[in-house]
């Protein structure tokens, strides 16, 4: 199911179970990984595109193995906040992968995602080579960690 916000997906999360981060671009999916306490996103894995069906069934087979209950998805607005052709393409993803298994799905403004982790890699030093390799998968956590950051908000812990 397709979530209007960080309430709907808390409630829909069953409890102990992780969340998903993706950067669902044209070449790769990067993915990252919360921990059970909703607290911290770490980058996983990149998956180089070919077919929905392969990519679907990687991460799904990801999901399962890693007590995942929930998806939050990076939606790469326009920088003005409209959606466009990128924006499509993303939730078609989204209601594609629903067919193949009923997750919670969060879209997640995405906008400058890649460029703030490019950045932060270049000012550590981080070779091109080196952050060609991981940068899907470390725009993911930025994602995902800019999600798990609002459930912190909207629910603080005791």
């Amino acid at each position: 199911m397709i979530l209007a916000g960080i309430d709907s997906l808390r409630a829909a999360l069953p409890r102990h179970q992780r969340l998903l981060g993706l950067d669902v671009g044209e070449k790769t999916i990067g993915l990252a990984l919360s921990d059970p306490a909703l607290r911290v996103a770490s980058p996983v894995a990149t998956i180089r595109r070919t077919k929905f069906t392969a990519d679907a069934n990687a991460l799904l087979k990801l999901a399962a193995e890693r007590q995942v209950g929930g998806l939050v998805i990076g939606l790469p607005l326009n920088m003005d906040g409209s959606e466009g052709p990128r924006c499509q393409s993303t939730r078609q993803f989204a209601v594609n992968l629903l067919k193949l298994k009923d997750l919670p799905i969060l879209f997640w403004d995405e906008r400058l995602s890649t460029m703030a982790v490019e950045r932060a890699m270049i000012a550590h030093d981080v070779t091109r080579a080196k952050r060609d390799k991981v940068i899907d998968q470390a725009a993911a956590a930025f994602i995902l960690q800019g999600a798990l950051d609002a459930i912190s908000r909207a629910h603080p812990a005791p």
